[in-house]
C-alpha cells in the first residue's frame, strides 16, 4: 500500500506500469484519475487544495486500510495532489490491485467516494468574480451510504 499526498504532478502512465509490475498473481487491477474540471459554464481559473500534513496521510491510510479489510486486495495506491491546480491538472489517482475485478472495482468506488468526502482537505475554487470554498454536496454525502 502507497499514500502520496504532494504537491508536484504525477505521471499516471508511469504510475500504473509501477503498480502493475509489483501487482503480480493479481487478476484484475483497477485505476482512476480525478481532474480538475471547469465550472458549469467555465470561469474557474484555478483550485486551491490545503490540507494537514500527517494528518491527512494518516486518515487516507484508514480510508485504505479499511478498503483491504472489505475486499480481497493485493495492494492499494492513492496519490493525492494539494496546492494550486488548473482545470485539466490531474488531482489524485487510486488503483487496486484485487485476485478478482469484482473486489478491485468496489475498492476503487469506495476509495473515490471517501477521498472525496472524508479525506481532510479543504478546496477553494477561484474565479474572476473572487474565491468560494467549497463544500461538500448532497450527491457526495449519499454516494457514501451505499457503503
Amino acid at each position: 500500500m502507497r499514500i502520496s499526498v504532494q504537491d508536484g504532478a504525477f505521471d499516471f502512465a508511469a504510475q500504473a506500469r509501477a503498480f502493475a509490475a509489483d501487482a503480480a498473481g493479481m487478476g484484475a487491477i483497477v485505476t482512476f484519475t480525478g481532474v480538475v474540471r471547469d465550472l458549469d459554464g467555465g470561469g474557474l481559473e484555478a483550485m486551491e487544495i490545503e490540507h494537514y500534513p500527517g494528518m491527512t496521510e494518516k486518515a487516507i491510510s484508514a480510508i485504505a486500510q479499511e478498503a483491504r479489510t472489505r475486499w480481497a486486495l493485493g495492494d492499494v495506491l492513492v496519490i493525492h495532489r494539494h496546492g494550486r491546480l488548473v482545470p485539466g491538472e490531474q488531482i489524485m489517482m487510486v488503483a487496486t490491485a484485487a485476485p478478482h475485478r469484482g473486489d478491485a472495482f468496489a475498492a476503487a468506488e469506495f476509495l473515490m467516494d471517501y477521498l472525496k468526502s472524508r479525506a481532510p482537505f479543504w478546496k477553494r475554487e477561484i474565479t474572476a468574480a473572487g474565491a468560494h470554498w467549497v463544500d461538500a454536496t448532497d450527491a457526495d454525502e449519499a454516494a457514501l451510504k451505499r457503503w
